[in-house]
């Protein structure tokens, strides 16, 4: 059973001292950040203006242009304050998750349980995607994996191309104990809506020729939030009871999230939901250092509440 470490007790071991010594590199790089920006802001008053008059161009594209190199002034005056954020994150991070026996990663390529999202549709269709902060290992006796993940989709043409945002937020897999004999999942409301049922439920969904039916809960307080699709009736209302749904409800508040759904699938429940960027601990202020420390510690917490259920009913 994994337990919540203590924040009083990690920042009174290495990771305070490692933070004190790390509050001089984050100084420094504020510093340098301010410096940088000084200059961009100078070329921006001094050098731009002249190059508005020499450059052979129209107006619009001069404005265009001027604002790109604004902007990569911003993102190279941002770099010293990024690489120490990432800095701190990291060491943060690893101390967590060493307290946790669990393993971070920054960087990483996921594996089995994000093709899950995208082929049962927990995560929409993306063009561009990007993951940090992989946390792995065990969690009341299973297996355990999250990470966050950014997918984007290029829309509009011509100089209103651009990349959009379609999901931001924690991938979450988690061992069940046992092999489940069907494949249940649970969306959120609406989201495969019948074209001829009023704006009811499809009956039936596919995914890859993998077709779903629709399960009747037995919860009629939960049918206004979620829907349940699944080739096992009889075990998906099982699986899919008051309990379960309060411990998703209790993880998108702890990731200050929306729109969790979640896939049980093979020996394993996958879940997502939109959280924003998470276990940002990593700030360039050091007085922010308890605050975050304390909400990733949270965030764990209440993802052991859900294993332990998951380990109780599946004993």
């Amino acid at each position: 059973m994994i337990e919540a470490p203590n924040v009083d007790r990690l920042l009174a071991g290495p990771l305070g001292t490692w933070l004190a010594e790390h509050e001089l590199v984050r100084e420094a790089a504020k510093e340098k950040t301010k410096g940088r920006y000084f200059k961009v802001a100078l070329a921006a008053v001094i050098i731009l203006p002249f190059l508005f008059l020499l450059i052979p161009v129209g107006t619009d594209l001069k404005i265009f242009l001027g604002m790109g190199a604004i902007a990569a002034g911003a993102a190279w005056g941002y770099m010293p304050t990024a690489a120490a954020k990432k800095e701190a994150k990291i060491g943060i991070n690893d101390a967590i998750a060493g307290a946790l026996d669990l393993t971070y990663e920054h960087d990483f390529e996921p594996g089995a349980e994000f093709e899950h999202c995208k082929q049962y549709q927990l995560v929409p269709h993306f063009t561009r995607s990007t993951f940090e902060d992989r946390w792995s290992g065990s969690v009341a006796g299973h297996d355990f994996t999250l990470f966050e993940a950014h997918l984007e989709v290029r829309r509009g043409s011509g100089k209103n191309r651009r990349w959009v945002t379609v999901f931001r937020g924690a991938i979450i897999a988690m061992g069940y104990g046992k092999r489940f004999h069907g494949t249940t999942l649970l969306q959120r409301a609406k989201k495969h809506k019948s074209w001829f049922g009023l704006g009811g439920q499809k009956d039936s969904v596919k995914f890859d020729g993998h077709e779903l039916g629709i399960v009747d809960l037995v919860h009629p307080e939960f049918e206004d939030r979620f829907v349940v699709y699944s080739d096992d009736q009889t075990e998906a209302r099982y699986l899919i009871d008051p309990l379960y749904v309060e411990r998703l409800i209790g993880i998108e508040q702890a990731f200050h999230g929306d729109n969790i759904r979640s896939l049980f699938i093979g020996g394993s429940v996958v879940i997502a939901v939109d959280s924003g960027n998470l276990f940002e601990s990593g700030s360039i202020n050091a007085e922010d250092d308890r605050h975050k420390i304390q909400e990733s510690v949270g965030q764990f917490k209440m993802l052991a509440d859900l294993a332990i259920s998951f380990n109780k009913r599946a004993n």
